[in-house]
């Protein structure tokens, strides 16, 4: 046999090698094309998973967003409604106010809205009465602003509703207009001329023009009507209200509103039994300081006081409270 050659087996030996090359090569880039398939794989899962997520936030915003638009569209239509009933409400007021005689009218002569007649049988003693209930249903929108006096330039709301009973729960200006026609009733049997500032609890009317109204009818004193609050439920008694000597407006009424004022405290205080606070005086108060003849607040009682309160509003007590006021006013004019 043929010895092979050198060259044949170097040859040989070479493909053997590139063969085993190929082969090992070959492995290593399958394992690789594997490993980037892995790792495709699990970078696909993940944006998979990001996708799911952004999918999931942009619903939630999106809800988030129909839900805020459903609640302004809900409030839209709410404020549309309360508007509209608002709209309507001040129809009927207003229907109402030129249906019925206005407390401004001046060819009115009835009890009812302005200077009252006389009470059938009764002698007029020639003088005439102002009486305000004090404060209005908040159904009357009287926030707007007045002067606190004559050329002043301090701004105060033309009315407001007041106070209310704290164990009664009735609003102070119900029961100012209750003792008020009561009074108005009771000084028309005494022969005076009463003019009433107001007749009803939706009647608009500032706190200036109930000052100037009463003297354009020929008002010679001017009496409101008041009940008084405070923080603590042990506050009771009553009280009139003055201007000072000092106040800035009209400090030539300061002696005839003090006096009048002391008649109707003492008196009103000696038929009620309730404590007797005093004059007490005040110079920030619109209604004062527009009137033009004199004047008083009494403050009948405290509402957050029990006692106080249940007696002002129990209907055969205030009979009592009127004799009251009016033996004071009796006092002030010197008829006994």
């Amino acid at each position: 046999m043929k010895k092979p050659s050198m060259i044949s087996v170097l040859l040989f030996l070479t493909g053997l090698l590139c063969i085993v090359a190929l082969f090992f090569f070959n492995k290593s880039t399958l394992d690789r094309i594997t490993t980037t398939e892995q790792e495709v794989d699990a970078i696909s899962e993940q944006i998979t998973a990001k996708h799911d997520e952004i999918k999931q936030a942009v619903n939630k915003y999106t809800s988030a967003i129909d839900t805020v638009q459903s609640n302004i569209d809900h409030m839209k239509q709410k404020q549309q409604t309360v508007s509209q009933k608002k709209t309507k409400e001040k129809a009927e007021v207003e229907e109402e106010t030129t249906s019925k005689p206005s407390v401004f009218s001046q060819n009115n002569t009835s009890s009812s809205s302005g200077t009252s007649v006389f009470s059938s049988g009764s002698e007029g003693n020639g003088h005439i009465i102002g009486i305000d209930p004090g404060h209005q249903s908040e159904s009357v929108d009287m926030s707007a602003l007045e002067p606190n006096g004559p050329g002043s330039s301090e701004m105060k709301a033309k009315c407001s509703t007041g106070t209310q009973g704290s164990y009664s729960g009735v609003p102070e200006y119900q029961l100012n207009l209750e003792v008020s026609l009561q009074l108005r009733d009771e000084l028309e049997q005494r022969g005076y001329q009463v003019v009433m500032t107001r007749t009803d609890n939706e009647t608009a009317i500032s706190n200036m023009e109930r000052a100037q109204y009463v003297a354009a009818e020929g008002a010679e004193i001017y009496v409101r009507i008041h009940a008084n609050g405070d923080d603590s439920h042990t506050a009771s008694g009553a009280l009139s209200m003055s201007p000072s000597q000092n106040n800035p407006y009209i400090p030539q009424l300061f002696d005839e509103s003090n006096r009048l004022s002391q008649c109707i405290i003492d008196s009103y205080c000696a038929a009620t039994g309730f404590q007797n606070l005093g004059v007490q005086y005040y110079d920030n108060m619109t209604g004062i300081n527009w009137s033009t003849v004199p004047v008083t607040i009494l403050e009948m009682g405290f509402m957050t006081n029990q006692n106080d309160d249940l007696k002002l509003n129990d209907a055969e007590f205030q009979k009592t409270m009127v004799q009251g006021i009016a033996n004071g006013i009796d006092n002030y004019f010197g008829i006994n």
